[in-house]
């Protein structure tokens, strides 16, 4: 069966910006950034992890038609498309502050839990994002 998730997507609107946010700001790297010729295919990975790779996608063809695309477009605007990513860090504090300092947007500061201490912050797009120091 199974063993191992590699792959998860979200969409955004403009991939560039995309880049220049989770590359330039939060800090990931390239995985892959190909011209498929129908679509880019553009992957971002935490450095050292080449085992799990964020397909940033722009929704459109040949996965939808221009109307869907379109009604995607205008969900993922409202952060209403439930795309949602979470990573780890040993100092959530720490991490906070350093992107802060990069011009991060944050809805949520650092907040002690019972899982851990995490914060949240939309990507220019409205996709959710949290990190989470976990409780040791």
């Amino acid at each position: 069966m199974f063993n191992a998730i590699t792959q998860s997507q979200i969409y955004v609107l403009d991939q560039d910006e995309a880049l220049d946010f989770y590359v330039g700001k939060l800090g990931l790297e390239v995985a892959a950034d190909v011209d498929m010729g129908f679509m880019r295919w553009l992957t971002v990975r935490i450095p050292g992890h080449p085992e799990r790779q964020i397909l940033l996608e722009k929704p459109g063809a040949p996965a939808m038609s221009e109307e869907t695309a379109q009604q995607v477009r205008e969900l993922v605007t409202k952060g209403a498309m439930g795309g949602w990513l979470i990573f780890t860090t040993d100092d959530c504090r720490k991490t906070y502050e350093t992107l802060l300092a990069r011009g991060v947007e944050f809805t949520e500061e650092p907040t002690d839990r019972p899982y851990g201490t995490d914060c949240g912050l939309r990507d220019p797009f409205g996709n959710r994002i949290r990190f989470t120091q976990p409780r040791g």
